[in-house]
């Protein structure tokens, strides 16, 4: 196989590589250096004798993925605060034209369900990626993993079940979201509490991640009041004060509008929400300062 049709096929495949090994993992760097090494392996291979590219880098990126993810879970109980994925960017509307394909997409990588995934087992968690969020058959799923067909519907079974009682059990309107995410940012940086209080749900949390690196609660907040007050006089105020070396852009960020922070021109958060029958249901915030290097302009 030559040189360029060699890097042509791993080109072809680097969106699922980068997507298996994201949603395995987190975080945007450890995604990539996987996926580098996936391009190692691949380039020192004998091709001849490899039928299915796209099952052969699949395998060796989430294998690959599985030995890192075992590393990485012993960091991160050491990690201070809440634990939010490194944030994604995503373009799946120009990518994925196919409404219900984009909404399967947008959903395997929301910051919700991403934070469920970390309680799966890593080979839980392979499973479940390959086969919900891009459709792999249980048998190349078996081979991916060196397991039995029957095992492998075992873990699918247990992570479904997991997954499905630790996500939110309802539907984002995209619509709704960036309506509210709009209002939410007036109200925050007009200082109008009133107006950000009737905004939340009642038992709303928001969750911030901040590694100890920033200002960011170190527990989860609950309740209306609670959220509310912080986001008032904390978030609000540092808005308000910052004044024209603030900006605030709305990019899409794992498969939903969020809100960019940006101080002096460098990344100072990402704020994303989940709404629920027309109000703030999760507030995530990520402001640690090294899940936000992917975003420097």
């Amino acid at each position: 196989m030559a040189t360029d049709t060699m890097t042509d096929v791993f080109e072809e495949h680097r969106p699922v590589l980068m997507g298996v090994a994201y949603r395995m993992l987190g975080r945007v760097a450890d995604a990539e250096d996987v996926v580098q090494e996936a391009w190692l392996r691949w380039s020192e291979s004998d091709r001849d004798q490899v039928r299915e590219p796209r099952a052969f880098l699949v395998r060796v990126t989430t294998r690959l993925a599985i030995d890192r993810l075992r590393h990485l879970q012993s960091r991160r109980e050491a990690y201070v605060g809440p634990w939010l994925p490194e944030p994604y960017v995503t373009d799946l509307g120009s990518s994925v034209p196919d409404t219900a394909e984009r909404a399967v997409l947008a959903e395997s990588v929301s910051l919700a369900v991403l934070v469920v995934l970390e309680s799966l087992s890593p080979l839980e968690r392979a499973v479940f990626v390959l086969r919900e969020a891009f459709g792999f058959p249980f048998a190349e799923i078996a081979v991916t993993l060196d397991r039995t067909e029957a095992a492998v519907r075992q873990l699918a079974g247990r992570a479904r079940k997991h997954v499905h009682e630790g996500r939110p059990r309802y539907k984002v309107d995209p619509a709704q979201r960036r309506d509210l995410t709009e209002r939410f940012l007036a109200a925050a940086t007009e200082g109008d509490l009133e107006g950000l209080m009737s905004l939340l749900a009642p038992d709303v949390r928001l969750v911030g991640d901040s590694g100890g690196k920033s200002k960011a609660p170190v527990r989860i907040l609950e309740t209306a009041d609670k959220v509310g007050r912080f986001l008032h006089g904390a978030v609000g105020k540092s808005v308000r004060e910052a004044g024209g070396r603030l900006e605030v852009r709305f990019i899409e960020v794992n498969g939903a509008d969020c809100l960019f922070v940006l101080y002096d021109g460098m990344p100072d958060s990402i704020f994303q929400l989940d709404v629920v029958d027309g109000l703030i249901q999760d507030v995530y915030i990520v402001r640690n300062p090294d899940k936000l290097v992917s975003l420097i302009p």
